[in-house]
């Protein structure tokens, strides 16, 4: 094997710096499905954008929050287009500066501003909790929102007397074509996955409304079957509301998320004594004795409802159900045939005859 994660199928639906994503998990050996969830709109030209600007400018703020270091600089540059840059930082360099997380306050600093304060999580609740301990009433503060509204986060600053200003930078939209992540979701359905990476909440919540009538079911293998990561509590928000377990590193990083992963996810592979052979399961692969075997889909459907059975004899009626198209049922003798050839040890798997087959597994 080459990697921690060889034999692995990562699905990212990571949409900005889903190439970095997709090149640390290659480099753990993990074969990755693409399936971006949404995509960012740039609102440089945005009338809603501009108005808000221009509102700022004429009357700077006391305190400005800045959510995501994209949205930060987009602001900025959409300013420069429109003549209003040297203004807005006029209008910001007065202000108690908040940048949500180290990329948000790079831009603060790359802006030419000084930021007051930052949070250790990297959390809205954590900012929000500052800004109230600080006293808003009687204040005016602009809050760069992050592709979608922060309702919670306003109305609170508003119940506490802040006049807020809402600057919407980007926006996060459906991808332009659905079919990649449509793919995903049937890879997931199918037992093609081992593991689903987040890195943003819009991205989550875009993955569980595609589903459509799959929902229920895609739940049920996010739940049961699948490992979903995601980078930080903001991104698990819409997964964990859905009573998905989301594993999530200490540091909400890309680095540190495929780290986690590397290691939460050997962890949890299934290991089976079958013949005097040790055997880890992938989603579409095995790992004999230490070597890793690629599996075809329909031989590790086969496979899969036979580990499923732990040794008892299965049917040739239900392998033939397990198989993603169907068939006959010489389709099971081929998909059989097949799989002893995949292990490489056809004593791996029993006919029973006239009853079905089963693993030659031994106990734990």
């Amino acid at each position: 094997m080459n990697g921690p994660l060889a034999g692995f199928t990562i699905g990212v639906t990571a949409a900005r710096r889903a190439d970095e994503l997709i090149a640390l998990l290659e480099r753990k050996g993990a074969s990755v499905i693409h399936g971006p969830a949404i995509r960012i709109v740039p609102l440089p030209d945005d009338a809603e954008l501009h108005q808000a600007t221009s509102r700022l400018v004429q009357t700077p703020v006391d305190v400005v929050v800045a959510t995501t270091g994209i949205g930060f600089r987009g602001w900025f540059e959409a300013a420069e287009g429109w003549g209003l840059a040297a203004r807005l930082h006029r209008a910001l360099e007065g202000a108690v500066v908040l940048p949500r997380g180290p990329k948000a306050k790079g831009a603060v600093r790359a802006a030419g501003l000084v930021e007051t304060w930052s949070p250790e999580s990297e959390s809205n609740a954590e900012l929000l909790q500052y800004l109230l301990r600080m006293g808003v009433s009687g204040k005016r503060v602009a809050v760069q929102l992050h592709g979608e509204p922060l309702p919670d986060f306003v109305n609170t600053l508003r119940a506490a007397g802040a006049d807020v200003v809402e600057i919407p930078v980007y926006r996060w939209e459906p991808p332009a074509d659905i079919g990649p992540l449509d793919r995903l979701i049937d890879a997931t359905l199918a037992g093609q996955v081992d593991a689903l990476t987040f890195t943003s909440a819009p991205a989550a919540s875009s993955v569980l409304r595609t589903a459509g009538d799959r929902y229920a079911e895609l739940v049920e293998a996010l739940r049961r079957n699948v490992l979903v990561v995601g980078v930080g509590a903001i991104t698990a928000g819409p997964l964990v509301a859905a009573g998905i377990p989301v594993v999530q590193p200490a540091r909400s990083r890309i680095g540190s998320m495929v780290r986690e992963l590397a290691v939460e996810l050997p962890s949890r592979a299934t290991r089976l004594r079958i013949a005097s052979r040790d055997m880890e399961m992938r989603a579409q692969a095995v790992v004999i004795d230490g070597e890793l075997r690629p599996v075809a889909p329909a031989p590790m459907a086969v496979l899969r409802t036979l580990v499923a059975a732990r040794g008892r004899v299965v049917s040739r009626q239900d392998l033939l159900a397990a198989l993603p198209s169907g068939g006959e049922e010489h389709a099971v003798e081929t998909a059989i045939g097949r799989l002893r050839t995949a292990l490489g040890s056809p004593q791996m798997v029993c006919t029973v005859v006239k009853r079905g087959y089963r693993l030659a597994m031994e106990p734990a």
